[in-house]
């Protein structure tokens, strides 16, 4: 099961790499709204890029910040955009039921209250599992992960798949997912989760054979069973889909 909070060392690691990831000048916009957020008790969970980052220990530079609040805060965090200087991004259209994107200089700062296609509200859960980092004198709480890769399973569009992030993730944290909490969140949809499960056995085989073997079955998957000794990464074919060197060798 997946610790609700990081190691010493993989603490000192994500603070380190948050103060890389969101810089001095980025940092200064975004503080006030976290400060004061806290200060009303309001409840978030940092997401996307950053989430990933921290928890793949793959780092990916980003200009914005997703901020996952319970529906019922959702009009609070807005007036806190407001009052901070954000206005409505409008440069691109997005779906205004669940998400709201604010900029301001430049830096976009996503406020999300429903799953991507309105999948499912987000629950307590979303806002406390996950790790607590502290940056630059503020905690943060991240998405959980099951949470991050149950968002990302349902991104496959022409213009963007978030199921490579899926893969970095499964290979960084697999073995300590609390599975059972996120076969509970996928729900009926599992045989979609093992898509990608049957792709990252293929990619890495030894990887794979760490994750708990009952797993395969509750996504419709049979566990194929070795003689060998496995790699952990199988390179030839990693390098076949990874040209861009997403996924750590």
């Amino acid at each position: 099961m997946e610790s609700t909070q990081p190691t010493p060392q993989e603490r000192s690691t994500a603070a380190s790499v948050l103060e890389e990831l969101i810089p001095q000048t980025q940092w200064s916009v975004y503080e006030p709204i976290l400060r004061e957020a806290t200060a009303q008790g309001l409840c978030f969970a940092v997401g996307g890029g950053i989430a990933f980052s921290l928890y793949a220990g793959h780092r990916r530079n980003t200009k914005d910040l997703d901020l996952f609040v319970p529906a019922s805060h959702h009009a609070s965090f807005l007036q806190l955009m407001s009052r901070s200087g954000f206005h409505e991004y409008t440069e691109l259209p997005y779906d205004r039921t669940w998400s709201y994107r604010g900029i301001r200089d430049g830096y976009i700062l996503d406020v999300i209250w429903r799953m991507l296609n309105n999948r499912a509200p987000l629950d307590d859960a979303w806002m406390t599992r996950g790790w607590e980092i502290e940056t630059r004198g503020v905690a943060l709480r991240l998405l959980p992960v099951e949470e991050l890769i149950w968002t990302k399973l349902y991104i496959v569009h022409r213009d963007r798949c978030d199921w490579p992030d899926i893969l970095v993730l499964l290979g960084a944290r697999g073995a300590r997912l609390d599975w059972r909490h996120l076969l509970l969140r996928v729900g009926e949809d599992a045989p979609l989760l093992g898509s990608v499960l049957a792709l990252f056995r293929w990619m890495c085989p030894g990887q794979a054979a760490s994750l708990p073997t009952w797993v395969w079955s509750e996504v419709g998957l049979t566990m194929e069973e070795s003689t060998g000794a496995l790699p952990s990464v199988d390179r030839r074919r990693t390098e076949l889909l990874a040209k861009g060197n997403w996924y750590p060798m």
